[in-house]
């Protein structure tokens, strides 16, 4: 149990009554507590910290406080109900999302909402065809093995999503990633969802080594 001692400064004598009766609110003094030193008396007391402390965070208002009417001062309903929220899809970052089942007869995303959504996804540009929308996006790496391997780490992460891109390697050391969702003829959320998840890959060790000059 952590303990230590205070040492307050008394300017005034104490009223003999609280060192026998003491409040429930004041710290408990014993007379062997004080000494006397010209006009002033110096009180010490051992107390555990903690109890001193409470705990950090809400506490309910004291006595004193109600009295004062201070919650009126403050701005709010007293009757206010205090609700935990819990983050909605939409707040979730895209990377965050699940991808869902996208049926046939479901409409392609909006160029409006394209162009909200396509920001939000790094190094990816959209590609108009005469298709629809495509995401695309492409990685200069450092040599041909580096480009196998950020294909199987693109494979990876598609696999677990449940949606996958179209990869292509391209000449020695490019690779080239397309998405679209081909069963609605343009793109939906799952396109941006796999394409932000794509973007928390690592890839810097495999991009092409800086070149130091003397």
């Amino acid at each position: 149990m952590a303990t230590s001692n205070l040492v307050f400064p008394l300017l005034h004598p104490i009223n003999p009554r609280f060192l026998h009766n003491p409040s429930p609110q004041r710290f408990p003094l014993s007379p062997n507590a004080f000494s006397s030193s010209s006009s002033s008396l110096v009180a010490t007391r051992a107390f555990n910290t903690n109890e001193f402390l409470g705990d950090f965070g809400a506490r309910d208002p004291f006595p004193a406080e109600l009295e004062s009417g201070f919650g009126e001062k403050v701005i709010g309903n007293v009757d206010s109900e205090h609700k935990i929220l819990i983050p909605n899809i939409s707040a979730l970052s895209l990377s965050q999302q699940q991808c869902t089942p996208i049926s046939p007869l479901q409409s392609p995303m909006s160029e409006e909402d394209i162009q909200k959504l396509v920001r939000k996804v790094v190094g990816w540009r959209l590609l108009k065809e005469e298709g629809g929308f495509k995401l695309q996006c492409l990685w200069k790496l450092r040599d041909f093995k580096c480009g196998v391997e950020l294909i199987n780490r693109i494979s990876k992460v598609a696999e677990h999503a449940g949606h996958f891109p179209s990869i292509h390697l391209e000449q020695p050391n490019q690779v080239r990633a397309e998405l679209w969702t081909a069963s609605i003829g343009g793109l939906s959320m799952n396109d941006f969802i796999v394409a932000a998840k794509i973007d928390e890959i690592k890839t810097s060790d495999l991009a092409p080594k800086k070149r130091i000059w003397a």
